[in-house]
This record gives C-alpha cells, sequence and structure tokens, in this order.
C-alpha cells in the first residue's frame, strides 16, 4: 500500500491512493485505447518536440466560444472540450488504474478540494508555462507534489508546491536564510521547477524520464539507464530499475493531468482564470507587510498570500529581495517604502541592564542575535551599554523579558582568577557559583569568547549573609 504523506504545520495529512500490487499489471504504453473513451483528435505539433492533441467540438467553435490563450491553442485544453496529453503514457495500464483511481467518488472529491485550493496559483503556473513553451500538463504537477499548499513539508525535508529540497535549490534562483524560504515562493519555486524539468528534458530528451527525475533525481535515473541500456521510462519500469515511488510517480501525473485538463468529463468545473496583474518590487529594508497592507489599503492577508515565503511577514534587508504585491497598489506602496520615516515595522525597546547578554533577549523575543543586530547597528554583544535602549524586532508576542533572580546573597566581583589550560566560562562560573552569562559580561565577554591560559578574569567573592565565610 503507498501513501504520499504532507506535512503542513503541525498537521500530518496522509493521501491514500492504494495500489496493491497483486492488482498490479504490465506497464507498457501500447496497449490499444478504448475507443469510447478517447474519441479522434486533431494534432498540434509543438516546437518542444511533443504533441498536444485536442478533440475540437464544431458546434462549440462555430458558436464563437472559442477562446485562445496558450501558444495560441484553445482554452480547451484545460476546459470544457476533450484533450489527450503530450506526454506519453496515458494508454499504460498502470496510468490507466490511476484514472479509475482518481475518478472514483473519494478521488473525485478529493481532486475538487485540490484544485480549489489551487486556483490561486494555477493562473501563474500555467502562464509560466506558456512563457517556457513546455507541455502544458505540467501545471497540473503540484497536485502530485504538494497538492497545492505552499507551506507543505514533506518527511524528508522537502517544502513547498514544487517540494524542493535544501540541497536542490541551487542554479534555480532560490535564497533560505532566517526571514525567508523562496521554495515556498510561489514564482520563484514554479520557475525553478519548470526549468528543473526543462534541463531534465534536454538530457533525456524524453518527458516521463525527465518527470523520473524530477523524483528520484538525475543521477539516480542516469543510472537506471545506464543499466538498462536503454531510455524508456516504461522499460525501466518493467526491468524495476526505478524505486517504487518513481514507478509509480508518472502514470500518477498522467492519469491526474489527463483528469484535470477534462473537468467537465468528470464533473469537475472548469476554470479558466487568467494570472492577476502581479508586481514584483524592491524593499531593500525591513518592512511588516500587516503595517503596509493597513497604510496602503490593501485588503488584509492579500500580501501575506502572495509572499508565503516570508517566516514572519517581515520582509529582509536583502537589497534584492522582490516583494509581490498586486499591480493597482504597486504606487502606494512603493512610496511607502521611500518614505524613510515612514515606519514599516513594530519593536519592542528594551532598555539594557546589568547581565542582559544578546543571546538572552534573542531566545526570550524569538528571533536571533543576527536580527537584534540589523535593527542596531554597531551593537556588539560584549560592550551593551547600561541605560542604553535598543529595538527588537516584534515577530512574536512575547511578556515583559524577566531577569534571572540573583542568589539571596550578594555578589562582589573583587576577586580574580587566572585562567588555566583547558579552563571555560562555563567551569569557572560554576567554581564561584555564578551565573555564566554574569561572568562573561562583568569581564565584556560572551560565552563564546575563547579564554586563553593566563587571562586574569574578575570573580565574585560570596559574602554569606549569616555572617559566615
Amino acid at each position: 500500500m503507498r501513501y504520499t504523506t504532507i506535512i503542513v504545520g503541525n498537521i500530518l495529512i496522509i493521501l491514500n491512493f492504494s495500489i496493491f500490487a497483486s492488482e498490479m499489471q504490465p506497464l507498457h504504453q501500447h496497449n490499444p485505447l478504448q475507443s469510447e473513451q478517447y474519441s479522434p483528435a486533431t494534432e498540434i505539433v509543438r516546437s518542444n518536440g511533443a504533441a498536444i492533441r485536442i478533440k475540437i467540438d464544431t458546434e462549440y467553435v462555430q458558436n464563437g466560444l472559442s477562446a485562445v490563450s496558450m501558444n495560441k491553442l484553445p482554452l480547451n485544453w484545460h476546459g470544457m472540450q476533450g484533450v489527450e496529453l503530450s506526454i506519453p503514457g496515458l494508454n499504460a495500464l498502470l496510468t490507466q488504474q490511476y484514472i479509475k483511481q482518481y475518478t472514483s467518488p473519494a478521488g473525485l472529491q478529493w481532486l475538487k478540494a485540490v484544485m480549489n485550493r489551487g486556483k490561486v496559483y494555477l493562473p501563474l503556473i500555467r502562464k509560466e508555462v506558456e512563457e517556457m513553451n513546455l507541455p502544458l500538463e505540467l501545471a497540473y504537477l503540484p497536485v502530485i507534489e504538494s497538492a497545492f499548499l505552499p507551506t507543505a513539508v514533506s518527511r524528508s525535508g522537502a517544502v513547498g508546491l514544487w517540494q524542493f529540497m535544501k540541497n536542490s535549490i541551487h542554479g534555480y534562483g532560490m535564497v533560505i536564510d532566517e526571514w525567508r524560504d523562496d521554495r515556498r515562493d510561489v514564482l520563484k519555486s514554479t520557475q525553478g521547477a519548470l526549468k528543473k524539468l526543462q534541463d531534465n528534458y534536454r538530457y533525456f530528451k524524453d518527458w516521463p524520464l525527465a518527470l523520473a527525475a524530477y523524483n528520484a533525481g538525475l543521477g539516480a535515473v542516469q543510472r537506471a539507464v545506464q543499466k538498462a541500456g536503454v531510455k524508456d521510462y516504461w522499460v525501466l519500469c518493467e526491468k524495476k530499475h526505478l524505486k517504487n515511488e518513481t514507478i509509480h510517480y508518472v502514470p500518477k501525473f498522467l492519469a491526474i493531468a489527463f483528469i484535470l485538463a477534462n473537468p467537465s468529463n468528470y464533473g469537475l468545473e472548469p476554470d479558466w482564470t487568467e494570472a492577476p496583474p502581479i508586481e514584483r518590487i524592491p524593499v531593500g529594508r525591513m518592512a511588516d507587510v500587516k503595517l503596509l497592507e493597513e497604510k496602503a489599503g490593501i485588503e488584509q492577508g492579500i500580501l501575506k498570500a502572495l509572499n508565503p515565503e516570508l517566516y514572519f511577514g517581515i520582509t529582509p534587508s536583502d537589497p534584492n529581495y522582490l516583494l509581490k504585491v498586486p499591480a493597482e497598489y504597486k504606487e502606494p506602496i512603493e512610496k511607502l517604502l521611500r518614505n524613510k520615516n515612514e515606519n514599516l515595522i513594530l519593536f519592542y525597546y528594551h532598555t539594557i541592564h546589568s547581565g542582559d547578554t544578546l543571546s538572552a533577549l534573542s531566545r526570550h523575543y524569538g528571533v536571533s542575535v543576527e536580527q537584534i543586530k540589523l535593527s542596531n547597528p554597531g551593537i556588539q554583544d560584549r560592550y551593551l551599554k547600561l541605560g542604553a535602549k535598543i529595538k527588537i524586532p516584534a515577530i512574536k508576542n512575547v511578556g515583559p523579558y524577566e531577569r534571572p533572580a540573583l542568589p539571596a546573597s550578594s555578589i562582589a566581583f573583587e576577586g580574580t582568577h587566572v585562567v588555566k589550560k583547558g579552563e571555560t566560562l562555563w567551569s569557572i562560573a560554576l567554581a564561584y557559583d555564578v551565573d555564566p552569562e554574569v561572568l562573561a559580561t562583568v569581564n565584556g565577554l560572551t560565552l563564546s569568547s575563547i579564554l586563553r591560559e593566563g587571562y586574569l578574569l574578575k570573580t565574585p567573592i560570596k559574602k554569606i549573609e549569616n555572617g559566615g565565610e
């Protein structure tokens, strides 16, 4: 039994469309099609070497209802009319089994829910597919990758609509840092995924193999081809040279793509929505998208939905970062960003007291030390000035900062300690019964400072309140 697992936030979703091994039949793609299922089609050769086969409804065209869009092909490739895919393998028996599975009442209900979620992203994805002149059905690949959840996380750590691993984003224009994960950026990840698929196709000159490489990795498919001595995905599957997940991956995709390219045949509602006009603008500074929405008069939640890559809804200071905004709001947002007197991020203002460290403040406020430093240029952990006020990004709602309670006895740092080989602030603090952060601060150090042999430290002399020594 096979499961596809997606983790969204703390919610684990297990999609169970099982195919038992005992039910599997040969995968060869040249089995005859049932004539009652597939009507004669018009073939249009595409410049990428593939072809799309479209069953044109004569009456539909004569009534002037045939809108033109993708590569000047009728929009019915994803709408009202019958469509055959440009990627071969639709008539493979495993593909047919998946078509039956996904057109069952439960399967169609799941597809309907997924496509309802995906209608926000699908127009943009179709536009990118169009501009790269790729097989049109690739727009449906996120259905089996993430169920159109831009925040989806797999058990293996793959993230986003297109399920990129951290080590697979190199060369595809994505960045991961403490502020953002571009694998969640719908536009960047879509462009990266389509470029990756295009690269795979250019290598194999075969779309089923390109898709298999997207799932299993280029190296794994290369080794399978070398072992079999043939560049044929279906032969590799029959010889079991690919892992089971990859054997099912392409048939499952083709089945879903065929159903969604012919939605009316299965009681699903076609969606011909065009991609909304979106502009990408440089921000150049930290800005809370909620404040941008409020000050620019944008409906709450739109910028967050357009920029799901932002961990905290705050843009990074990276000058290369581009924020996606509705085209109609480009000018007011740019005006806000240009006004350096306009406060576009919320801060906590913290007054430095004795014993405060950036590491302790970062733990309390839920931000990194680097984020605090970015908000306070020139600040140094070992030289925090008592009484100074520093800004801390208000990423989380937290209560007042509570300093660790000092021991009941009074502590004076009137003694000294000569550092011996192998000693650390931690071991010395333990020996003198003092908090290591306090010991570090008094000596102008941090917990990560390296102590050199012979270094002279100020240490406490503990005075017991009952008069003892």
